[in-house]
């Protein structure tokens, strides 16, 4: 199981759709009391977490690394959020990708997060 956060209903869409054309299972998790209920109830390889959705984004991050770190974790936002790309970085995300990035290689990044893999070199250089 994939969980992800995401800013709006766009990339809610975008990320359920490509999983679902994958067939790869995948639910929102947009609360910490929803990651903890999934993460009871599933058994979830990764989270992926739109850095737009601000404060809750990092809440999530923590959370997992604190209770769930064999969980993949994967960032994305507009690669003028630097503040919050390094915050996500700071908080042990897996990998942190610039939003084009991330729409650009959705499928794959699924592929390889369904399995626990990570997809990509972490970027935090």
């Amino acid at each position: 199981m994939i969980l992800y956060l995401a800013s709006d209903l766009l990339w809610a869409s975008k990320i359920k759709g490509t999983a679902d054309a994958l067939n790869l299972p995948c639910r929102p998790a947009r609360t910490p009391e929803m990651l903890r209920a999934r993460l009871a109830d599933s058994p979830v390889r990764a989270l992926i977490i739109d850095l737009e959705a601000g404060l809750t984004a990092l809440d999530l991050l923590h959370l997992i690394r604190t209770e769930a770190p064999a969980v993949r974790t994967l960032a994305f936002a507009p690669h003028v959020m630097t503040d919050a790309i390094n915050a996500a970085k700071d908080a042990g995300a897996d990998t942190v990708l610039p939003r084009g990035t991330f729409s650009a290689q959705l499928p794959a990044l699924l592929t390889a997060l369904s399995t626990g893999q990570n997809p990509t070199t972490t970027t935090r250089e």
